[in-house]
C-alpha cells in the first residue's frame, strides 16, 4: 500500500487547495474593500467572514463540485481498498478455520460447561460493581480507598 496520489488517479490536494485558497481570496477582497472604507481592520475581517461565507458557495460553485466529486472518487477508492482488505481477512480466517478443525469440538465444550452458555468474551461477562444495589454503600465502606488488586 503506497500513501499519496498514485499515477493515473486524480488527487484530493489539486482542488482542496484551489477551493481554500478562491475562498481566502476572496475573504481578503472583502476585507480589504471594507478596511478601504474606513471600517476598523477587526470588523471588517469579520465581517468579511460572514459575507464570504454563502458568497463562496454561489461564486465558486464549479470548484466546490471538483472538490467534492474528489472527495467522493477517494472515499469509493478506500472503500474498495477496505472491503478487498476485509475479503483477504475473511479469506484466510476461513482457511485456519479448515486446518484446525479439532478446535470446535473445545470451543462446543467449553460454551457448554459455562452456566451462561456463551465463551465468556467480555460483553458476556456481568461486572460485579454493576451487580451491585445502588442503595447499598461500596464493599470498602464510604470515604475509603478500594484495596489494590
Amino acid at each position: 500500500m503506497t500513501i499519496g496520489p498514485q499515477h493515473g488517479r486524480t488527487g484530493l490536494l489539486g482542488p482542496f487547495l484551489a477551493y481554500t485558497l478562491a475562498r481566502l481570496a476572496l475573504l481578503a477582497l472583502i476585507a480589504g474593500v471594507l478596511v478601504l472604507a474606513k471600517v476598523p481592520p477587526i470588523v471588517a475581517v469579520l465581517v468579511a467572514i460572514v459575507v464570504a461565507l454563502p458568497l463562496s458557495l454561489v461564486a465558486f460553485r464549479g470548484l466546490r463540485t471538483r472538490l467534492e466529486s474528489a472527495v467522493a472518487e477517494v472515499a469509493a477508492r478506500r472503500g474498495a481498498q477496505r472491503e478487498a482488505l476485509r475479503s483477504q481477512l475473511r479469506g484466510s480466517a476461513e482457511a485456519g478455520s479448515e486446518r484446525s478443525g479439532s478446535e470446535e469440538p473445545e470451543r462446543r465444550e467449553l460454551a457448554e460447561t459455562q452456566p451462561d452458555g456463551g465463551e465468556g468474551g467480555p460483553g458476556e461477562q456481568q461486572d460485579a460493581g454493576l451487580a451491585q444495589d445502588v442503595d447499598q454503600p461500596p464493599a470498602g465502606g464510604l470515604g475509603q480507598d478500594p484495596p489494590n488488586r
